[in-house]
């Protein structure tokens, strides 16, 4: 051990004790087309395993915001993984691609190996959740960077599709169905505005709210979709599809399709998490400002042929979700949102 760099700040054995911790965590996400495990200089993936044709690529790359300062300020590491993954593979899977592979990069102040291993616990249940394997990632121990008991969280993923199967939106057409699927909470965007909203109005966020406490709400994982649509893909021509996230409904949803085409949303029907009710009442908030901001209810949009609506349904129903008819794609470009 390097006493002289232990000295600088950088304890070596403390990394290397975290690394004992994530392997079992990393090991349960692994699929046969990693090559060599984990713990080269690089990670290898063998696409040829995938028989695919003409395979096209897709890459994301996310953090999870400052919904990471309530984690570290209320002690809880072992969910913010899976908002890693999420914010990820729920953004590359709108093209129609599998998520093959993750990799995470970590900088802490200070490793403390418990800690690694509860934040690396939930990307690899990400990980589980979305069928890609964790192949690689980088921890970096900063404390001239990184204030006491602070870190940072960012990933990176990559899928493929056929480039027959491709989808970008532009196989839509006016009168398909828009269906939304429910999202777990606020999942990982807004957390600026409401961390503000916490400080200026004094908020307890170890109070209960529907039956348990609001950090708990505040902290609910992004929900992962990739096995819903996948099921979907099966036995639906998808024409478009949607992470909603930063900017909510009224950014995300237009940009599953071409300019000249447009969406009429219902969200009647929409169920609002408790927490984004009561968030919206906490700061006084526009609802036309809400749909703006947070996903309101929604993680996830995809617009189908109104002949396939029913059946799409029943499958995400069958998959787990909780979806809702949402509205159409009209002929105009814009978005229109009512039923608030």
């Amino acid at each position: 051990m390097s006493e002289q760099y232990k000295d600088a700040g950088v304890d070596i054995t403390a990394g290397y004790q975290a690394v004992d911790k994530i392997q079992a965590h990393v090991k349960r996400t692994m699929r046969p087309e990693v090559i060599g495990g984990i713990g080269g200089f690089g990670a290898a993936f063998d696409l040829s395993q995938l028989n695919m044709k003409a395979p096209v690529l897709v890459s994301g790359t996310d953090g999870v915001g400052t919904k990471l300062k309530l984690a570290i300020d209320s002690n809880r590491h072992r969910t913010i993984g899976v908002d890693a993954v999420a914010m990820c593979v729920n953004d590359i899977i709108t093209t129609g691609a599998e998520p093959l592979y993750f990799l995470d990069y970590i900088a802490v102040d200070k490793v403390i190996p418990e800690h690694i291993s509860d934040i690396v616990e939930g990307i690899s249940n990400g990980c589980t959740d979305a069928e890609c394997a964790l192949i690689g990632g980088e921890t970096a121990e900063m404390g001239d960077m990184y204030g006491a008991g602070e870190y940072d969280i960012a990933g990176f993923a990559v899928g493929a599709v056929e480039k027959d199967a491709y989808i970008d939106g532009t196989a839509a057409k006016p009168g398909d169905t828009i269906i939304g699927l429910a999202s777990s909470g606020i999942h990982s965007n807004g957390y600026s505005l409401v961390r503000k909203w916490l400080a200026d109005y004094s908020v307890d966020v170890e109070g209960m709210l529907d039956g348990k406490p609001i950090i708990d709400h505040l902290l609910e994982p992004t929900r992962i979709y990739v096995k819903a649509i996948k099921k979907v893909r099966e036995e639906v021509d998808i024409k478009a599809m949607s992470h909603i996230t930063g900017g909510g409904f009224i950014e995300n949803i237009p940009r599953a399709f071409p300019g000249h085409l447009g969406a009429d949303i219902d969200v009647a029907n929409v169920e609002v998490p408790k927490i984004i009710e009561w968030l919206i009442e906490l700061g006084g908030m526009d609802m036309r400002e809400a749909y703006n901001v947070f996903n309101m209810g929604i993680g996830f949009m995809i617009a189908v042929n109104d002949k396939d609506e029913a059946r799409t349904m029943e499958i995400l129903e069958d998959a787990g979700e909780r979806p809702t008819v949402l509205g159409r794609v009209t002929a105009d470009g814009g978005l229109r949102v009512h039923g608030y």
